[in-house]
């Protein structure tokens, strides 16, 4: 079983701590809230942080290739995918 932790204390002005409560959902904590967010932020960043490590890479290769694509090829590309998306989704 794995052991659990904590995080620190975190000291927020009554406003906020309002904010927060105004919005849990049913039988949610103020700390299932917290936990959430933390995991999400977590997430968040490391889905950012490996676009941005596709995009330098993509970057390189094509310097180092030469091979550009003008930005109306490739919106048009995924303009395709998402319609083709869309349909399948939503029929």
């Amino acid at each position: 079983m794995m052991k659990t932790t904590t995080f620190p204390s975190l000291r927020v002005d009554a406003e906020l701590r309002e904010a927060a409560e105004s919005v849990l959902r049913q039988g949610e904590t103020l700390t299932s809230l917290i936990e959430t967010a933390v995991r999400e932020t977590i997430h968040r960043r490391r889905v950012q942080d490996e676009f941005l490590a596709r995009g330098l890479s993509s970057s390189e290769d094509a310097k180092r290739s030469g091979v550009y694509l003008a930005a109306s090829a490739v919106h048009a590309q995924l303009q395709r995918r998402l319609d083709a998306r869309r349909k399948r989704v939503l029929g």
